[in-house]
């Protein structure tokens, strides 16, 4: 590979007309030669496409709905990089970004992949979007550079790995899921290493909702993790999935028992024996806290004590349909194993 290898960024995009601009404007600014912007429309129902087509950049159009992992298989399948530069269609890359990504890979040969992280100034302005990207921010931010997972909102490989490993498995992951973290997975027990540049940034733009951002975390976030984990065995100790947010997430289910035993006895049984589980459930916050207090002093420092404090509720809340999610995986896998067991004793009478 000579010095500038050409670079394919791809870009898959549902219904993203509100951003599309933005992001591709955001790529066509990019200071490194040689590359291509190649856009996969899975199969908007918006003017996704046109908008595309008229920043001059190669447009595929999916035939019905896939999911973002199928775009970009598809994506991949036509471009003609040697480097496979994914990039969500919400987001803005800084004017560096496309070089940055090359000098990475090629001032680390050991490395087979490399993804960044948001910068901490996402577009939206209200509570919740501010919330989560800071919180993706400083994940990322305070992660192992040696990585065990992988990021397509801004990462790329290099194609011939990507083949290797059949690319993103849209077959598993129909819907916006996981499919980039099972990808890098799937890398990291075979061997290969991945890169967290901790440097390279970019903007995020989405706006969330309470809504979306709950179904989103919990159905296709929090419960496919909690399978592949089990699936396959192994609990990384890396992004959220440190010691400190294990612990933190079987103190918060701890925490909301005591308070719910704690109103019980009050309504049931008088003040007293309540007083006793409110006390506890002080100190498990307390605990809670201190665990947590990188973050929080992080949330404090960007956007003041006020946002800070909104987020404590909200992070815990994150614990909770987290920890409930593996929780519920895990019998769920448990009962599963104990059926096939089952069948089989059952065959061999």
């Amino acid at each position: 590979m000579d010095k500038q290898p050409f670079i394919s960024v791809i870009v898959p995009v549902y219904n993203g007309s509100k951003y599309l601009n933005r992001c591709l404007d955001a790529l066509i600014a990019s200071s490194y030669k040689p590359f291509e912007i190649v856009v996969i429309d899975d199969a908007s129902t918006d003017d996704s496409a046109e908008i595309s087509g008229k920043s001059g950049v190669t447009v595929l159009r999916l035939s019905h709905r896939s999911g973002p992992a199928a775009a970009r298989n598809y994506g991949a399948q036509k471009a003609r990089g040697d480097i496979l530069f994914f990039v969500d269609s919400d987001i803005m890359v800084q004017r560096n970004t496309i070089a940055q990504v090359a000098a990475d890979l090629l001032e680390n040969p050991h490395i087979s992949a490399v993804f960044g992280s948001y910068d901490d100034s996402p577009d939206a302005t209200d509570f919740l979007s501010q919330f989560r990207n800071l919180f993706h921010h400083f994940i990322h931010q305070h992660s192992h550079e040696e990585a065990k997972t992988f990021w397509a909102g801004c990462g790329a490989i290099y194609r011939e790995v990507f083949y290797l490993f059949e690319g993103f498995d849209e077959h598993r992951f129909p819907k916006p899921s996981i499919e980039d973290i099972e990808l890098g997975f799937r890398m990291w027990k075979s061997g290969y290493r991945i890169l967290l540049d901790k440097k390279l940034k970019v903007k995020h733009l989405k706006r969330w909702e309470w809504r979306s951002w709950l179904k989103t975390d919990i159905f296709w976030r929090a419960v496919p993790w909690s399978q592949l984990i089990l699936e396959s065995g192994s609990l990384p100790r890396d992004l959220n999935l440190q010691i400190s947010h294990r612990i933190s997430a079987i103190l918060v289910s701890l925490l909301i028992l005591m308070i719910l035993v704690a109103f019980s006895d009050v309504f049931f049984f008088g003040i007293t024996t309540g007083g006793l589980f409110f006390m506890v459930s002080v100190l498990l916050i307390a605990i809670l806290l201190f665990l947590n207090r990188e973050l929080y002093t992080f949330f404090l420092e960007k956007r003041g004590v006020k946002f800070m404090t909104y987020t404590i509720p909200v992070h815990f809340l994150y614990y909770f349909y987290s920890g409930s999610s593996f929780v519920i995986c895990w019998i769920l896998h448990k009962l599963d194993r104990l059926r096939w067991s089952l069948r089989k004793i059952l065959a061999q009478l």
